[in-house]
Parts: C-alpha cells; sequence; structure tokens
C-alpha cells in the first residue's frame, strides 16, 4: 500500500490530472516533478487511511497527562471545581504554553504551534475534546483529513500569534500566558462557515455560526477564557478555507502539508522541552 511508484501515471499533486510520475513537468499545470520522488502514490494513500483526526484528539490527551505526571507536586495548585487537575504552571511553560510571556519576553515563538495541543485542566480538556470528536471527523469529511489538519494547525497558530501579540503590548486583553485547542476549534468552525457559503449550504454555514457565536459569547461570561485566541482562530480558519478549497478533491500534496504540519508541532514540543526556560 505504501510503496514507492516510480513508472506509470498518477494524479498530479497539485491539479489532479493524469501524467506520468517521471515527468519531470506536469503536461497541464506545469509542476515540476509531479511524481514527487515517487512518494505521491504512498502521500495519496496515507490522506486516505491515516485517522488524522485520531491523532489530533490522542495527541491531546497523550500531552496532558505527560504533563501530569512530569510535575505531580504542582498538579494540586490553584485547584478548585473549575480547575480540576490542573498542570503546574512551570509545566504548562516547559511543554510549550503560548502567550505575551513565552514568545515576546522568553523568545519561544514555536509555542505558537505546541500550545493548541496543551490544556490547563481536566474540564478544559474535556471540553475541548468533546468539541473535537463532534468537529474534527465533520471537517474531514468536507475538506478531507489532511487539509483538516492544516486548518486545526494554521487557525491555532495564527490565534495565538494575535493573542500573544495583544498580551505583549497589554491590549484589549490580549493573553500573557495561554493554551488549549478552543482557538483551532473555532478555526474549524470558520472554515465550515466558509464552506458553507462557498457551496450555498445554509445548514452546514448556520450551524456553524450558532456554534461559533455560541462559543464566543461562552467566553465572556467564564473567567481565564482567551477570547482574542477564539476570534483569531475563528478568523485563521475562515481565510485558510478559502486557500484549501473543499470543492476540489484532496491532493497528496495536502497529505504532504499535514505530515509538515504534526512534525513542526512536535519539533515546537521538543524545543519547547530541550530550551531551557529563563531564570
Amino acid at each position: 500500500m505504501f510503496q514507492r511508484k516510480r513508472t506509470g501515471s498518477i494524479l498530479c499533486p497539485s491539479c489532479g490530472r493524469l501524467t506520468g510520475v517521471a515527468d519531470e513537468v506536469c503536461a497541464n499545470c506545469g509542476r515540476r516533478n509531479p511524481g514527487m520522488w515517487g512518494l505521491t502514490s504512498i502521500l495519496g494513500n496515507a490522506g486516505r487511511t491515516v485517522p488524522f483526526d485520531q491523532v489530533v484528539i490522542g495527541g491531546t490527551v497523550f500531552l496532558y497527562l505527560c504533563m501530569l505526571v512530569v510535575d505531580p507536586e504542582g498538579i494540586g495548585k490553584g485547584f478548585s471545581l473549575f480547575n480540576l487537575l490542573p498542570p503546574s504552571q512551570e509545566s504548562l511553560l516547559r511543554f510549550g504554553a503560548s502567550g505575551g510571556v513565552p514568545v515576546w519576553h522568553f523568545g519561544r515563538w514555536w509555542t505558537l504551534l505546541s500550545a493548541g495541543w496543551l490544556h490547563g485542566n481536566l474540564l478544559h480538556i474535556a471540553f475541548n475534546l468533546s468539541w473535537l470528536r463532534m468537529l474534527a471527523p465533520e471537517v474531514a469529511e468536507l475538506f478531507g483529513p489532511s487539509r483538516m489538519v492544516i486548518l486545526f494547525t494554521v487557525s491555532s497558530a495564527f490565534a495565538f500569534l494575535l493573542t500573544s501579540t495583544l498580551g505583549r503590548f497589554y491590549l484589549f486583553g490580549g493573553a500573557q500566558l495561554t493554551v488549549g485547542a478552543s482557538a483551532a476549534i473555532l478555526g474549524l468552525l470558520g472554515a465550515l462557515v466558509w464552506y458553507g457559503r462557498a457551496t450555498g449550504s445554509r445548514l452546514v454555514g448556520g450551524q456553524a455560526w450558532s456554534w461559533a457565536l455560541g462559543c464566543i459569547v461562552f467566553g465572556f461570561f467564564f473567567p481565564m477564557v482567551d477570547n482574542w485566541g477564539h476570534l483569531g482562530g475563528f478568523a485563521g480558519g475562515y481565510v485558510a478555507a478559502h486557500f484549501l478549497d473543499p470543492r476540489r478533491p484532496e491532493r497528496p500534496a495536502h497529505t504532504a502539508g499535514a505530515i509538515l504540519c504534526l512534525v513542526a508541532t512536535v519539533a515546537a514540543i521538543v524545543l519547547s522541552l530541550v530550551v531551557p526556560l529563563p531564570r
């Protein structure tokens, strides 16, 4: 299934039309090396078979448990009814929390990628996972599983860049320290809103709008919610959806992009663990 194809025809990863796997240039769109060194067929199979939505959900659970195990003495700090089993602040920083302090004061810019996979307490991760379990498969069905991962990553990174920058300059309530998949969840909702507008599906677009507005309004009534992260995530997902047009079939290039997103996220978490925190 995952063997490199060196002869015959393939679908060009850029235009989706038939071209020779050994061609130097696609005759239809002009893409150089459409065969991608024999990897196009492998990426195409991976895009259809790898459960990217489960990778995202499983990864967030694994990292939450790791943060608790790494610093068990800090778990009880700040405990309350709405703050069950919170990882310590040092653990959050070590694994890649984002915000004005880590990004701008400590120079840990890579946390824009890692923060969306981390969570601040049990209620936080349970709430976000319930949304991910509902939205990730739906977005993967409409956009393709690879494009879902790209949307998740891009919208999350843009959200944390926005709220971290506002937090750096103490503008409009930007965050000094922030984590959570809710920014990417709003990004997936933004992508569904774009899908509804682009395809004329009022059911999808209307439902996504109502969920997004509900999440944003919810944030203004509860403390510790990063509202700029939510707004940035929605905007990032909406714009990214325009460039990942779901009206066209998902291609191997999208799968390559999804894999790069996951690799970059893992690298960001490793960097956070390896680079010492300033004292």
